[in-house]
């Protein structure tokens, strides 16, 4: 706790002379949305244009809805490295498959454009483990179509339609930073191996560039309360959630979680476990969680006073009761809290145990270890590591970890 404060201060000296005024827009990488048409092409690289779209109305698909798409990404991906050109930036364009390291350290800003997709690939991709010598590059996001994609991580969808007045506000520093907390994840074991990672977009043929960490002892106390001797920082941060659960999901997960170092363990089993930041409090966080309309009308006639004037006037105002209860459910996106889900928890028997094991909690960090068959750990939707019997899992939020974002309005 006393290094994570200290590196906070240091944080804190060196963005306080990195101001919004005082930002120097002179290099912008652009990075692209892979495209339904594009996502395609990829799975069948050796058809000429007039084959590929032959077999996909053969199977079904709307072919000229996906080349609509496609064509209105490309067009709008257009106009937003001319709004940077226009400033006097020099622009780069990067794909899935030549986003880097390196081309992301020569940007002053990465502009991924499309939807949150597009945004947790470029924020995944930035460098994992920042030192304190490195200075973050800021991210900010265009949404490509606002009528087919929510694209919360994104700026506000007005900015679609000028995205030169964007780019003009970020030129001129008139903005203000946004620094969004993300999970930081630590195998526990008896070695400093890692699991090899998946990439579940490994079927467009483009690999995850693979970073190495290593492996350091465990502190005593810690080794002492989780059985453990070493420990290794997985090399890549979540901004939303990370997720553990069976591979297959009709199988029950069986868990094992701590809260905030407590003596407390707690057991269950249930669907799996999602742990979300702030920012991914807007996406399966609330999905997980929310409560419809329906809802609140059963549990309003449950009631033994049901048919009560006060209870008829709260059905009559079920809609707005649920849309209250779902906003509860969001934090803010610079949070040092995590949020703890269980999914569909089994509530007979023995389970959980104990009894009071909250489904849903904030916490500082969470410990979890895995009595599954086949399981994974998920960041992010992206990255995926396997977590079986046995495996054990520190989450945590660090400030120096948090992605430096522009926000406007």
């Amino acid at each position: 706790m006393l290094k994570s404060k200290q590196l906070l201060q240091q944080f804190a000296k060196e963005y306080a002379k990195y101001t919004p005024a005082n930002f120097k827009l002179k290099r912008a990488l652009v990075v692209t949305k892979l495209s339904r048409y594009e996502f395609e092409q990829l799975r069948h690289p050796g058809l000429s244009k007039e084959q590929l779209e032959q077999k996909l109305r053969d199977r079904g698909t709307d072919v000229e809805m996906v080349l609509y798409l496609h064509n209105l990404h490309k067009d709008f991906e257009r106009r937003v490295v001319q709004s940077f050109q226009d400033v006097g930036c020099e622009v780069k364009l990067s794909s899935r498959s030549s986003l880097s390291k390196d081309v992301m350290s020569w940007a002053d800003v990465i502009v991924p454009v499309g939807g949150d997709g597009t945004f947790l690939l470029s924020a995944g991709r930035s460098s994992p483990l920042f030192a304190l010598s490195q200075q973050k590059t800021p991210i900010v996001g265009f949404n490509s179509d606002p009528q087919h994609s929510e694209g919360r991580l994104m700026l506000p969808k007005h900015y679609t339609e000028n995205p030169s007045d964007a780019v003009g506000r970020i030129k001129s520093g008139d903005f203000k930073w946004m620094h969004r907390s993300r999970i930081r994840t630590t195998f526990l074991g008896s070695n400093g191996e890692i699991p090899e990672s998946t990439d579940l977009f490994r079927h467009t043929e483009v690999k995850m560039e693979q970073v190495n960490t290593e492996p350091e002892m465990l502190e005593k106390n810690m080794a002492y309360k989780y059985k453990a001797k070493m420990r290794r920082v997985l090399p890549y941060l979540a901004l939303n959630e990370v997720f553990i659960g069976e591979h297959l999901s009709a199988r029950v997960s069986h868990l094992q979680l701590v809260l905030d170092h407590q003596d407390v363990v707690n057991k269950t089993k249930c669907s799996g476990l999602c742990v979300s930041t702030g920012t991914g409090s807007t996406s399966w966080h609330t999905s997980i969680n929310r409560i419809t309309n329906s809802d609140v009308e059963h549990l309003l006639r449950s009631l033994p006073n049901s048919s009560s004037a006060e209870v008829l006037r709260l059905r009559e105002n079920a809609e707005e009761i649920a849309h209250r209860y779902n906003q509860s459910l969001l934090f803010a996106p610079d949070d040092p809290r995590l949020c703890y889900s269980i999914r569909e928890q089994i509530c007979v028997g023995v389970w959980p145990s104990p009894k009071t094991f909250k489904e849903r909690d904030f916490v500082q960090n969470v410990f979890v270890k895995s009595h599954c068959i086949d399981a994974n750990l998920v960041i992010d939707g992206s990255i995926s590591y396997p977590f079986n019997d046995g495996a054990k899992a520190l989450l945590e939020v660090y400030p120096e970890d948090a992605l430096l974002t522009i926000a406007l309005d």
